[in-house]
């Protein structure tokens, strides 16, 4: 530090930063908490709707569009409210920058491939295939 820098420890780390990306992951992920709060209250409603019917019933209700938007709506949003929440985790508790950022990319690379399986799943049940 030099001994011309009059500012106090805050107004320095203020300085420092990523450019205020921290706020944006913040924002998002009380969005996506918004969301979902909707989002699983319908998905659990419909659990219970649902149970003790057949098959071709809960693929007819999968069959509609408006449920198949919910779905997908549903796991998407889940998974990258899941994902950024690990991220926080990883950033706050892993050490080393080398890992610590293959951690967030084996997150993300998980989080995208377990939302494609799960989107191609549920539009192969809702179209009959």
């Amino acid at each position: 530090m030099k001994s011309s820098d009059l500012r106090t420890p805050l107004a320095r780390a203020r300085g420092l930063g990523s450019a205020h990306t921290g706020l944006h992951h913040w924002w998002m992920q009380r969005l996506t908490a918004i969301a979902l709060v909707p989002l699983v209250v319908w998905f659990a409603v419909s659990l219970v709707m649902m149970s003790g019917a057949d098959q071709d019933v809960v693929r007819a209700w999968i069959g509609s569009p408006f449920v198949m938007v919910l779905l997908i709506l549903t796991i998407v949003v889940g998974l990258h409210h899941g994902q950024l929440g690990l991220q926080v985790v990883i950033e706050d508790y892993i050490h080393g920058e080398g890992r610590k950022l293959a951690l967030i990319l084996l997150v993300r690379f998980v989080a995208v491939l377990s939302g494609l399986a799960a989107t191609v799943a549920i539009l192969r049940i809702g179209f009959g295939g």
